[in-house]
């Protein structure tokens, strides 16, 4: 008898969550306030480039410390747009703004200076 209660019981549960689950599929997401997630701040530092990827739509730059992120000096690689690479070369000195993307930083604005 015990066991047909925890059959019962079981059944229900389950029947219960697969019914919630069931109703969220053709939810209607109109009217409902789903604003972005704000972006990252942009990050200012200065450097040299040491490296042009085009096709890869990559820069690496030597860069000073970036008091913002509490980053010390360092060498690294950046995103960047066709338009902002084709304005660089190698050895070119930089005022650079970027964003952090997860793990990627991205360059929001960079000249020559």
């Amino acid at each position: 008898m015990k066991k047909l209660y925890l059959s019962v019981a079981l059944f229900v549960a389950f029947a219960s969550g697969a019914q919630a689950q069931d109703s969220m599929v053709g939810m209607n997401m109109d009217g409902m306030d789903m604003k972005e997630a704000p972006s990252a701040p942009a990050a200012h530092a200065e450097g040299t480039v040491k490296a042009i990827d085009a096709l890869g739509g990559k820069v690496t730059l030597a860069h000073g410390p970036v008091p913002a992120l509490k980053w010390p000096a360092m060498t690294m690689g950046f995103k960047a747009s066709a338009q902002q690479l084709e304005q660089l070369k190698v050895g070119d000195k930089v005022a650079f703004d970027f964003r952090m993307e997860g793990s990627a930083a991205t360059i929001v604005d960079i000249q020559k200076e």
